[in-house]
Order: structure tokens, then sequence, then C-alpha cells
């Protein structure tokens, strides 16, 4: 029986952004909209302990970043500190706030190491304060203001066809 998060990967296509998303992102002078991912939320993109929501390389959609961003996250020595970004969030409750943006690199057990990205610092509260849930369904847009890179973070709730709506 497919779960939930399984769903995500069998609908024909992503669904756009919610109109009152993309309504808030002009309101605000922004542009250049783009899904980044699409994912089902794990136990640890919700657990207080963990404070982070990962953004693996291989579920990337498009690229969100410039190179000079991409440059700048990738100059972390990555032991005890990593590059970050500071960048706009709208959350699904359309509250806006700022999140921090940074590139990690996780060890294996068999010594390779697997990139994400992944928001930290107000991560917990941003959670907390959308009810995020594990196995929930959430998509993370990118969007541009005056070439500054901002994200939103949308909830998406299945229906019994296989396609999602906004929650």
């Amino acid at each position: 029986m497919a779960t939930r998060c399984d769903q995500q990967y069998t609908t024909p296509s992503p669904p756009d952004l919610p109109i009152k998303f993309r309504k808030r992102i002009r309101a605000l002078g922004g542009s250049d909209i783009a899904l980044v991912i699409q994912k089902c939320l794990f136990k640890t993109d919700v657990s207080s302990g963990h404070n982070r929501l990962s953004i693996p390389f291989n579920q990337i959609r498009q690229t969100f970043l410039t190179p000079q961003a991409t440059e700048f996250l990738n100059s972390g020595d990555n032991k005890k500190k990593c590059s970050e970004m500071e960048v706009m969030l709208i959350e699904p409750s359309l509250r806006r706030g700022t999140i921090s943006l940074r590139k990690w690199e996780m060890k294996k057990a068999s010594g390779s190491a697997t990139s994400m990205y992944v928001l930290v610092g107000q991560w917990n509260l941003v959670a907390w304060r959308n009810a995020l849930r594990e196995d929930e369904t959430v998509q993370l847009w990118s969007f541009r203001i005056n070439s500054n890179l901002c994200l939103a973070l949308v909830k998406r709730k299945a229906k019994s066809n296989g396609y999602f709506v906004e929650f």
C-alpha cells in the first residue's frame, strides 16, 4: 500500500504554487518563482532535537542558488563552522521571517558523504507555528526580491486521486 509520502513521487507533475503565495510574493516585489523541492517530512525534519529541514541534493528539482551563493555556501570548512545565508521565508501561514540556509556534508558509515542544504536556526519555531508533522508533504519554492534569494514553504495535503491540494 502506498503511503502518503510515496504519493508525492507518483503524481504526474507537482502542483503549482498556490495563488495566495503567488500574490504575497508579487506584493513583495518577488520574481523568478521556482519549485526547489517537494518532499515528505521525515522524523528528523520535525524533531526539536535536530532543528533543521533537510534539502537533499538528489531531490532538488531546479537550481535555486546563484553561482556566487553556491561558492559562498561551499566555503565553510563544515567541521565546526558552516557558511550560512540568512534568507526570507514565507511560512505556510504566510507569516514572513528569516531562516538560515547552510550546506551540509553527511558522512556515511561507508566513508562516503551525502550533500544537502538545510534550513536551520528558526526551523523549530517554523515547524511548531505551522503544525508540521512527520509524513506530511511540503514544497519549498524559491524566488528573488532585488536579486536576493527568498523562500516560501507550502504545506500540501494528499487527495485520494494522488494529487495534492493546499493545506
